[in-house]
């Protein structure tokens, strides 16, 4: 664990001094070479939040609300329009008349004792 802290502190110290280096050297070229890195970075991006938006899911996502607020506004209309019929009072259905069929209770099974 040691060594690669050695290792990590190095190898920084060895990005400060060339990039000290570098600035000394030809700061134009540094500040040149920063801005299209930045450039590159903020085209790559945006390509993929483009790619990335044409998720089929968010297409559902969107139809979903879409179709959930279409519901709503039927549903407000129906109950507006059924408020104003006037709803036929329910009859109340007779029970079912249900008979017991009797089996054959005397008979009984042979059965392996286990």
């Amino acid at each position: 664990m040691k060594v690669r802290n050695w290792m990590v502190g190095i190898i920084a110290l060895m990005a400060i001094i060339g990039l000290g280096s570098y600035i000394f050297n030809n700061p134009t070229g540094l500040f040149r070479q920063i801005f299209i890195m930045g450039l590159i970075a903020c085209a790559i991006y945006f390509i993929y939040r483009v790619w990335a938006g044409r998720k089929p899911e968010q297409r559902e996502n969107r139809s979903f609300a879409k179709a959930a607020k279409l519901s709503k506004k039927r549903n407000r209309v129906s109950h507006q329009a059924s408020s104003q019929i006037r709803k036929k009072p329910l009859r109340k259905r007779s029970a079912a008349h249900l008979t017991v069929i009797d089996g054959k209770k005397s008979k009984k099974k042979d059965r392996a004792i286990f």
